[in-house]
């Protein structure tokens, strides 16, 4: 499998180069040359597949031979050894909970799938020179890839996050683990910390000396394992015979391109809604035409507020940049802080159901699409753990959360991090 960059000013890349380099020489997100949908017969058995066959043979084409196949069925069955379960809130709706990963993220996924595939890859190499893994957080990402990378041979591992604007948990998983994680406080917005990241890596003087590459869903092997959920969760609900909707919180638009390139590898989903904060950049592209990025605000969905989301450039090229056919297949809305505590203070009264902010506004978007297609039957993604933003679910559900025993080891841990307030400052820390 080859990869050309979406910028289409660079040499195409094969799976082992994109996910070394992260992005492209010409600044682009790389894409897969070719996509083959999975047999027919895929999904008339799925159900008698394991979970790790599912995903080996939704990945296998987009890493080609760069991993053999013992070892990437070895790397799957590592990466998936934890389940995701769908929870019934009533007649025609479910949540699709991410959070039972070891950092209670949805990211994890696809954070350890690139450490491990890194991991293969550096095993492989006659030089054995170190990468360094460059990546800036909203949020989970960087708990994910500080877990996933921990200790890995041959990896640094650098992560940028806005200062104040992630959750105290959120903070102590990249902050407090060492080894080769070094954590950098930016005073800025999300949108800051990864317009640094995207700097450096054009940025000559630092390239020349080290190696970088990024785990950010804009890396291929973070993206794409993205995809295995869909799958798993349409095992689950084939049995019902239901046109399947799904509603993704988005941020980084990332895992909504993953569900839409399962769909186009043929898995049987009816539509899907990106549900947003207020941070509303793609909800005016489907109104207006035109994508305009803009300043991010803050919210306390806070992994979502972007004002300039990188992967949405790979879903323009899914649709060839057809406004139209997107239309039919996506829809997008926002949703206030206000709208948010009220679907989360609606799903414990009335069904018992604890969502973080994320997955609260993910029900919400697919609540609003459900109005007017009531025979569908639809999947919101609850994709962190309510503890993660504990004191925003305690303080607007009026009640006390049981903390996870992995998340009390870390919380009186010492937060260790730099402080940064210019790209000047990370480009000196990169070459120190």
């Amino acid at each position: 499998m080859n990869y050309y960059s979406l910028q289409h000013k660079a040499p195409k890349a094969s799976f082992r180069e994109a996910v070394i380099r992260g992005i492209a020489p010409d600044r682009g997100l790389y894409f897969p040359l070719s996509i083959t949908p999975l047999p027919h017969s895929f999904f008339t058995e799925i159900e008698s597949l394991t979970n790790h066959e599912i995903a080996f043979h939704t990945i296998k084409q987009f890493v080609g031979d760069d991993i053999p196949e013992d070892a990437l069925a070895n790397i799957v069955a590592d990466v998936l050894s934890f389940d995701f379960p769908l929870t019934s809130i009533n007649g025609n709706t479910h949540s699709l909970e991410l959070f039972h990963g070891p950092t209670l993220a949805f990211k994890d996924v696809g954070a350890r799938f690139m450490a491990r595939s890194l991991g293969y890859f550096s095993s492989q190499s006659e030089t054995r020179e170190p990468v360094t893994v460059l990546v800036a957080t909203s949020g989970d990402t960087g708990g994910a890839v500080a877990n996933g990378f921990l200790n890995v041979e041959g990896v640094n591992v650098v992560i940028l996050y806005p200062s104040g604007k992630v959750s105290e948990i959120q903070e102590k998983q990249l902050t407090t683990l060492g080894h080769n994680i070094t954590a950098i406080e930016v005073e800025g917005t999300f949108d800051d910390c990864q317009d640094f990241v995207k700097t450096a890596f054009l940025d000559e003087e630092i390239t020349e000396h080290v190696s970088l590459t990024s785990a950010n869903s804009i890396n291929v092997a973070r993206w794409l394992p993205q995809m295995f959920y869909y799958f798993i969760a349409y095992k689950k609900l084939k049995r019902l015979k239901k046109p399947l909707v799904f509603s993704v919180p988005s941020g980084n638009f990332g895992n909504i391109c993953a569900g839409l390139m399962a769909w186009k590898l043929g898995l049987p989903i009816d539509h899907f809604v990106a549900s947003v904060n207020a941070n509303d950049v793609v909800p005016k592209y489907f109104e207006t035409e035109e994508y305009i990025p803009k300043n991010s605000v803050s919210t306390i969905s806070n992994a979502m507020d972007v004002g300039d989301p990188s992967n949405f450039v790979r879903i323009l090229e899914l649709f060839s940049g057809n406004h139209s056919e997107l239309s039919k297949l996506v829809s997008s809305w926002s949703f206030t802080d206000a709208q948010t505590r009220a679907a989360m203070k609606q799903l414990y009264q009335t069904c018992g159901y604890i969502a973080d902010p994320h997955g609260a506004v993910g029900y919400l978007g697919l609540n609003k699409y459900l109005q007017d297609h009531p025979e569908a039957h639809g999947v919101f993604l609850e994709t962190a753990h309510p503890v993660k933003f504990l004191a925003e679910v305690e303080i607007t559900l009026s009640t006390k959360l049981p903390i996870p025993t992995g998340i009390s080891a870390i919380l009186n841990k010492e937060k260790k991090a730099e402080a940064i307030t210019s790209y000047h400052e990370l480009k000196r820390l990169l070459l120190d």
